[in-house]
């Protein structure tokens, strides 16, 4: 927490740390003293100076940060041509020669040269090679990053049964080739930008020119740029400076790990938002709808998925409500159940000698509790912690006359219906509103959760992404967007790209 900590808005700590922009000296010693100086006389630090047999004064210096750069394509592409041409040019050449003929002999998939300190410095930090000419203030760049990453798998936390298997990884550049190979259209646009003055953590936005909203996107621009922050270790960073509404406990925007996701977002006028480090990619702007959205609804017939679609609508409901209106209508509207329910449920807490508010906060926690820990344990034996910490807890529970077996069944199928639905931001939210239905059902009852619900609606027609309503296409109504509202209509009738505006 320490370390998380010290990466928030510390402005006097780098004060003195700042690259002041300058140009690079005409001395090629002077130049790799500076830069070793600059970062500390690093260990990882790579420098190579090659003489010319002919010339004494034409030195090259070939510098690289070991383990970011590619050492054979170093060796291979940079370093033999290099002595190569040095071996074989006994003329004496001019500087102006001598930049002219060094640009051609290297054979990198990308060659840029610059004169700006600061430039040079970056490019050594993030993996590429530069070469430095005696006599000369200019750097030749070469493209050398070597990232280590992960293999594509498959998605961890968004599976389907029918549809592509890959997910994004922690590497940017895997990530936009995973988007490109699916769309191979020349207006699909990638900007890029650095984001965080400590990591300086690579941030692309990608859209589809002619589709996407320009005012969305300038917008998106600006807020990215407006970010103040040290470092960037996970896509929420990004998300909790750029989203409207930093107090609410909806998500503003979606996070996905599937590529077919974000395309298919894409081709309705949004815009992804990819960083460095994280499989997970940005998605603005969104509606509360696309929670309950998987990109298997898309996959299969669509009378099964909008049957499936309004089962998680189902259970997204029953998931916040279920606790609370059994613990209202068992403490305060005995009224409405039924006499041989009823009398079946006070036989059972005859013998619980905890308030029902107690018995049901008690197993929620329970179950919370078993939640984390089954993500936290290893994950051989994680699931098998969960359902077998269910099981013998809540059979414990109520063979030791804590709670009652209505309790047990209540919660459980509350915690049940949260593992429907397809994203883990609406499943978060779910868990925060069940406490607070609780809570205030066991004071006011059944009015008390009919105004949390008003509150809650209205809140929530309240909240704008990037300028879109939240809670459309009910509000505002948009007759033409419900066909991909609660139910699923067939491909050919939809939309080809959403409205935005």
């Amino acid at each position: 927490m320490r370390n998380r900590r010290s990466l928030i808005k510390s402005k006097e700590k780098h004060s003195t740390n700042r690259i002041t922009v300058s140009t690079l000296y005409d001395d090629v010693n002077e130049n790799v003293e500076k830069l070793m100086k600059e970062l500390g006389h690093s260990s990882d630090l790579a420098v190579r100076v090659i003489e010319s047999p002919h010339q004494k004064t034409l030195r090259a210096a070939v510098i690289h940060l070991d383990g970011l750069a590619d050492d054979s394509i170093i060796n291979e592409n940079i370093v033999d041509p290099l002595i190569q041409w040095l071996k074989e040019n006994d003329q004496v050449l001019t500087f102006t020669e001598i930049e002219e003929q060094i640009s051609h002999i290297f054979t990198v998939s990308q060659l840029t040269v610059i004169e700006n300190w600061q430039e040079f410095v970056s490019a050594v930090l993030t993996g590429d090679t530069a070469v430095l000419l005696n006599g000369s203030t200019k750097v030749f760049i070469a493209s050398t990053k070597k990232m280590q990453s992960r293999a594509i798998t498959e998605p961890s936390s968004q599976t389907v049964i029918k549809g592509p298997k890959d997910s994004f990884t922690e590497n940017l550049r895997t990530n936009t080739s995973l988007i490109r190979a699916r769309i191979q259209n020349p207006n699909v646009r990638l900007e890029s930008m650095k984001v965080g003055k400590v990591t300086q953590t690579d941030v692309g936005i990608m859209y589809i020119r002619g589709i996407a909203d320009e005012s969305i996107l300038q917008e998106v621009k600006e807020r990215l740029k407006g970010i103040d922050i040290d470092g960037v270790l996970e896509s929420n960073y990004i998300e909790e400076f750029i989203q409207d509404d930093g107090m609410t406990i909806f998500p503003l925007l979606i996070n996905t790990e599937r590529p077919d996701a974000v395309v298919g977002n894409l081709l309705e006028g949004r815009i992804a938002i990819i960083i460095q480090g994280t499989p997970f990619v940005l998605i603005a702007p969104v509606m509360f709808s696309q929670f309950f959205q998987s990109p298997e609804d898309y996959y299969q017939n669509h009378y099964t998925s909008s049957f499936l679609r309004l089962l998680r609508f189902g259970a997204f409901i029953l998931s916040i409500y279920a606790s609370a209106m059994y613990l209202a209508l068992i403490t305060h509207h005995q009224g409405l159940i039924p006499t041989t329910l009823i009398v079946s449920l006070m036989a059972q807490r005859e013998i619980v000698p905890f308030p029902a508010i107690v018995e049901i906060l008690v197993m929620e926690l329970a179950f919370e509790m078993l939640r984390e820990a089954g993500i936290r344990m290893p994950r051989a034996i994680g699931p098998a912690v969960s359902i077998v910490g269910a099981l013998i807890l809540g059979q414990a529970a109520v063979e030791a006359g804590f709670v009652s077996a209505a309790v047990v069944i209540i919660v459980a199928v509350s915690a049940i219906s949260s593992f429907t639905l397809p994203n883990t931001s609406i499943v978060n939210v779910t868990r925060g509103l069940r406490f607070i239905f609780i809570m205030i059902s066991a004071f006011i009852g059944l009015y008390g959760i009919l105004l949390i619900t008003l509150c809650i609606w209205l809140h929530m027609s309240s909240l704008r992404s990037f300028g879109v309503p939240y809670f459309a296409p009910f509000a505002p109504f948009r007759l033409k967007e419900q066909k991909d509202g609660f139910f699923r209509f067939p491909l050919p009738s939809l939309l080809k790209k959403s409205s935005n505006k």
